[in-house]
């Protein structure tokens, strides 16, 4: 009987495995404007942790946000044909996530310099389907605490800054 037991649970724990690793392997596929962006195997990011929202709701709006502030940013630096495709690998959001002692159940984002947002990603800009620029990066922004910050706080603000600046440092060396 025990081991009748045991059996049923041994296999209850492999079929509940299977479908969280069947999880870690998800992709979700944003595109907005000329921008195309494969968030691939979100599980397995470095740091995308929720201070106090629901992990899935924080994180659609995470890459639903970076993708759109992409967008915006391609807009300005990419020509009326011009497309750019990612592949996001990883991710690091600025600050490290603590737990809260509090009476509320959420935890905190602490931001230190020694936290800087960090991105792996491979991209492809193409125009009416010919490659323009391809490459692979692994940025980070050691300075992100330095600059002047804005008067308003906004979601995701160094991430969106590191991107920004990538794309268009991008764009002003790979596709002059």
């Amino acid at each position: 009987m025990n081991k009748l037991v045991l059996g049923l649970v041994a296999l209850l724990f492999t079929g509940a495995a299977s479908a969280h690793d069947a999880k870690k392997d998800e992709t979700v596929n944003i595109e907005n404007g000329s921008v195309s962006v494969i968030w691939q195997s979100p599980d397995h990011y470095r740091d995308i942790k929720s201070s106090g929202e629901l992990q899935s709701r924080f994180q659609a709006r995470l890459f639903k946000d970076l993708t759109k502030s992409l967008s915006k940013e391609a807009k300005k630096v990419l020509k009326s044909k011009q497309k750019l495709q990612m592949i996001v690998t990883d991710v690091d959001l600025a600050g490290d996530v603590r737990p809260s002692f509090g009476a509320g159940a959420s935890d905190l984002r602490v931001v230190k310099d020694v936290y800087p947002p960090r991105f792996k990603f491979t991209y492809k800009v193409t125009q009416e389907g010919k490659v323009l620029a391809t490459g692979k990066e692994n940025i980070s922004d050691l300075g992100f605490l330095d600059r002047i910050q804005p008067a308003f706080d906004r979601p995701f603000k160094y991430e969106t800054h590191l991107l920004n600046s990538w794309m268009d440092k991008m764009a002003k060396t790979k596709l002059k």
